[in-house]
């Protein structure tokens, strides 16, 4: 599950030919990205930071199209049935190496129909919890839940996606009972948080940031290996008790099945090039989110080893697609 040091620099040689993108351009008109969740939400804020200098090296438009739901299997399964001539790509969020797992009808077979471009980030959640609820660390907040005894419900951005997935590994450790509502997208799902409709959510630290800041939400704790720079005086959950708890959402960018080599190469340098951007770089880790930009080749390794890890997980926990 762990990426090594290496993937999240951002080499020379990669900037050299980000750089070289936009005059030797293959793009002659609107390249358009799908994505998989709703505005709002982790995915869309790191496509608005980078589109613009996607537009820029490669020469053409980049045009943002949200289709959520179906825990990513709407979007995928579009973006799969499109011409693949290097004009449409997805990008979507950890729930595309869960899915396979869960027994679902899927549109698409995962790294065949969709094949991996690059991954763009990762980042690690915050334990959040509406404002009403008095607690104010991990052990506070398990000895409110286990009086609560199963009324309390959580949110996620859906069935599979890292927040479901690691508040379930959460609930099995603490010993926790609490209802699962699922999200069509982390924006719907933090609106729905702060107006009390639900109690818990583990959500992304890029969306939920300013609004812990401004007490709309109350964080807890964050899931990474290491804590947040965004939001230093938070705690992480193995910190919290639970030691060896660690767990991220990322996002990448997939094309269709046969799409030209060399407008993916294209595309990852470009993504690579875009990250590498001072100004860019800083907002980006100032949210609290790491880039990666990562090769076809290393995001199909980790990919593959993903998909092998929830898999278990899956099998473990007894989480199915209902």
């Amino acid at each position: 599950m762990r990426l090594s040091r290496k993937q999240f620099l951002l080499t020379l040689p990669a900037l050299g030919l980000a750089g070289t993108a936009q005059a030797q351009s293959l793009f002659t008109r609107p390249v358009h990205m799908v994505l998989s969740t709703a505005p709002g939400g982790g995915a869309d804020v790191t496509l608005r930071l980078i589109a613009p200098q996607l537009t820029e090296r490669l020469g053409a438009t980049v045009v943002i199209e949200s289709r959520p739901g179906g825990s990513g299997l709407i979007a995928g399964g579009y973006v799969a049935q499109q011409a693949p001539d290097g004009y449409t790509f997805l990008l979507d969020i950890a729930t595309h190496s869960v899915n396979p797992a869960l027994g679902r009808q899927m549109p698409y077979t995962v790294l065949e129909d969709l094949v991996p471009v690059t991954q763009v980030i990762r980042g690690a959640n915050a334990l959040a919890v509406h404002p009403s609820l008095p607690v104010s660390n991990i052990a506070e907040f398990i000895a409110y839940a286990r009086e609560k005894k199963g009324d309390l419900s959580y949110a996620s951005s859906g069935i599979g996606s890292a927040q479901h997935l690691a508040m379930e590994i959460f609930k099995e450790r603490a010993g926790l009972q609490m209802t699962h509502v699922p999200y069509r997208g982390g924006g719907p799902a933090l609106i729905d948080l702060m107006a009390g409709h639900v109690q818990v959510y583990f959500a992304f630290i890029p969306s939920a940031s300013q609004h812990i800041r401004e007490g709309r939400l109350k964080a807890l704790a964050t899931t990474g290996g290491g804590r947040a720079p965004s939001l230093p005086e938070l705690p992480t959950i193995a910190e919290s008790g639970f030691p060896g708890f660690e767990s991220y959402d990322w996002n990448g960018i997939f094309a269709p099945a046969r799409t030209p080599a060399p407008m993916i190469r294209q595309m990852q340098a470009a993504v690579v090039g875009a990250l590498a951007v001072p100004e860019i770089r800083r907002r980006i880790l100032d949210i609290g989110i790491e880039p990666v930009g990562s090769t076809p080749e290393e995001f199909r390794a980790f990919l593959t080893a993903e998909i092998a890890t929830w898999s278990a997980v899956v099998r473990r926990l007894g989480i199915t697609a209902e």
